[in-house]
């Protein structure tokens, strides 16, 4: 029988939270028993090759180049998991949100206490570059989640009980303990 096939990816984010899947520790080779990566920072596969059971994602929608991914996550994973608070909420880039774009723009490239001169005030504009939205968005508020899994970031034990449960098809039991956030 073939192994789930498990994506993961990093958003607006830190990748605090995929950190904390490396934090599962020596669990990680049960894991690597139970799945199979697909497109992950964790194997280092850039495209999808197949279509996934489960993809996780890390990070809100900052630009338009979020957006792409997390509607080809959508597209190419059956369950798809928002991972942490900027996942699920923002997280600490929605705290632009409150602030008009060109005003992030004018103090991160012409007031800001680094920058050393922009008497030009010229702003990146390369068409490579993905175009800033006008807020950060939760990643529910642009394609259907099936789950969350809160924190910043998650436990790893919150994780890992999730993932095993979700590939092993038994119910989620995430006791108190996993989920708390002291």
């Amino acid at each position: 029988m073939s192994k789930p096939i498990v994506a993961t990816t990093s958003l607006a984010g830190c990748f605090g939270c995929h950190m904390s899947v490396l934090d599962i520790d020596d669990r990680i080779l049960e894991l690597i028993e139970l799945v199979e990566f697909n497109k992950s920072p964790i194997d280092d596969i850039k495209k999808f090759s197949k279509k996934c059971d489960i993809g996780l994602i890390e990070g809100g929608c900052c630009n338009s180049e979020n957006i792409h991914v997390l509607k080809d996550f959508r597209e190419n994973c059956r369950i798809l998991v928002s991972v942490g608070e900027c996942a699920i909420m923002g997280g600490l880039p929605a705290m632009r949100n409150g602030i008009a774009i060109q005003e992030c723009l004018e103090e991160a490239y012409v007031n800001g206490p680094t920058v050393v001169s922009n008497e030009e005030v010229i702003f990146p504009n390369d068409p490579e570059l993905p175009m800033l939205l006008d807020r950060v968005y939760p990643c529910h508020e642009i394609v259907k989640i099936d789950y969350f899994l809160p924190g910043c970031p998650p436990r790893a034990d919150l994780i890992w009980e999730a993932l095993v449960a979700l590939v092993t098809g038994d119910e989620m039991k995430l006791p108190y303990e996993v989920v708390k956030f002291d």
